[in-house]
């Protein structure tokens, strides 16, 4: 597989708890936020919750050398993804696993939790994943697209796909 220079990227999202990793961050004491919609890479002390976590974490994984490529706002409050990649091969474990590693770190300093849950809240609110982006040389080339749609060929006929 080496020879098709497959390239990976990981969107990582995650849910941050307050120190005792019982609430949701700055979720009100009693009760909900409103509802989902607004928060989707918000903008604004109304909408985000914990962003300068979320900076401290991207400019420590810079340093440390991970290939992070950005972060936004999730849909529900303080509920955030970044984007690690592109990873050449099985390098990209590496620079994620260092990456959960860093962010949890940068959350101690601020006193705050880091979840990785899948739906850490029960309820009308988005759970949390980790997606995985995934092309070979020949898609990111010229004619590339014919490609992308053999392999999507191939998977609608794997097993675990029914």
């Amino acid at each position: 597989a080496a020879d098709l220079v497959p390239w990976f990227g990981i969107e990582q999202e995650y849910t941050l708890f307050d120190s005792h990793n019982q609430q949701v961050y700055c979720w009100p004491q009693h009760g909900f936020p409103g509802p989902q919609g607004p928060y989707y890479c918000g903008v604004g002390a109304d909408k985000v919750k914990g962003r300068k976590i979320v900076e401290a974490h991207y400019r420590a994984c810079l340093y440390a050398g991970v290939m992070i490529g950005g972060s936004n706002a999730e849909v529900m409050p303080s509920q955030w993804e970044y984007q690690v990649g592109p990873c050449l091969g099985i390098d990209m474990g590496d620079h994620l696993w260092v990456s959960r590693y860093i962010l949890q770190r940068c959350a101690e300093e601020f006193n705050v939790c880091v979840s990785f849950d899948p739906k850490p809240i029960e309820g009308d609110w988005n759970g949390a994943g980790c997606h995985t982006n995934v092309s070979t040389q020949a898609m990111r080339e010229e004619g590339g697209m014919e490609h992308i749609i053999a392999a999507i060929e191939k998977m609608e006929l794997s097993t675990w796909n029914t």
